[in-house]
């Protein structure tokens, strides 16, 4: 029972953080050191169950995701198709840092001191290009260049760095890149498709013939409680960009950080 309540736990601040730009690998990571669920079943888990917020990202959007829905008219399943196309563009660079460095990377960054330090600076990150006035060139999606799509994707490879924030910093990127707080949101969101789905399927294709009923168990509750919350948290947040901007998550992000310094800084 006290594991299928940590799974809930799990799922839940996944679900909260996936697509928030506080970074939801940095709170899961804090999150299995304080209750104690680390190892290599801790790592699948947590990857495994951003699929359930992915697969809340295509039933939010799949209007805009499938082109063979009925009544759409040629111009908009050219638009989808432009979509998906652009997605692939923006997912290159993650896939090749991912396959060539991501196992390295996650031996060496995934502690929380590395999680603290990336939760500032892009929390003074955010700050930062919320408070100057930005030239906005890029109003809508459809107006997404491939080559902005690729660039964007390129600083998404940024997010390696545990506390980082994958949904922050394609947001962050694709704002410094001239594209509006809405388009960089929502890109970030259909960025996030591909790019995680992959990684949670790498990660249970190379856990899976070896995990217990208990082990796949828990992650089936973490992955339908994260798709639920996600889902929530998905429609709340659209709405929040529209008419707010994202200060208040750089503010958090720093607190946060601060205070992982000092709880671990003490208990080191």
């Amino acid at each position: 029972m006290e594991d299928i309540i940590i799974a809930i736990i799990l799922g839940i601040i996944e679900g909260i953080t996936e697509f928030l730009p506080v970074s939801s690998t940095g709170h899961l990571i804090l999150a299995n050191n304080f209750l104690g669920f680390t190892g290599e079943f801790a790592d699948t888990f947590d990857m495994v169950i951003q699929f359930g917020a992915i697969l809340s990202v295509i039933v939010y959007f799949r209007e805009k995701l499938f082109p063979f829905g009925k009544g759409k008219t040629p111009e908009e399943k050219r638009d989808v198709w432009n979509l998906w196309k652009k997605t692939a563009v923006g997912v290159i660079p993650a896939m090749i840092v991912g396959i060539t460095f991501g196992k390295r990377l996650q031996e060496a960054l995934f502690n929380p001191f590395v999680v603290a330090a990336a939760l500032i600076v892009g929390g003074i990150a955010l700050l930062v290009i919320e408070g100057k006035k930005r030239p906005t060139r890029i109003d809508s999606f459809a107006s997404l260049t491939y080559k902005t799509a690729f660039l964007i994707g390129l600083i998404q490879c940024l997010a390696f760095i545990p506390g980082t924030s994958r949904s922050a910093a394609t947001i962050i990127g694709a704002m410094l890149l001239g594209t509006s707080r809405i388009a960089a949101t929502e890109y970030s969101f259909y960025l996030a498709i591909p790019t995680l789905a992959g990684a949670s399927a790498y990660s249970l294709y190379k856990s899976g013939v070896a995990l217990s009923g208990n082990e796949l168990q828990l992650l089936a509750v973490g992955f339908v409680v994260s798709f639920f919350v996600a889902w929530a948290v998905i429609a709340v947040f659209m709405d929040y960009v529209s008419k707010k901007d994202f200060k208040a998550f750089g503010y958090y992000r720093i607190i946060l950080g601060v205070i992982v310094l000092a709880y671990y800084g003490l208990m080191s």
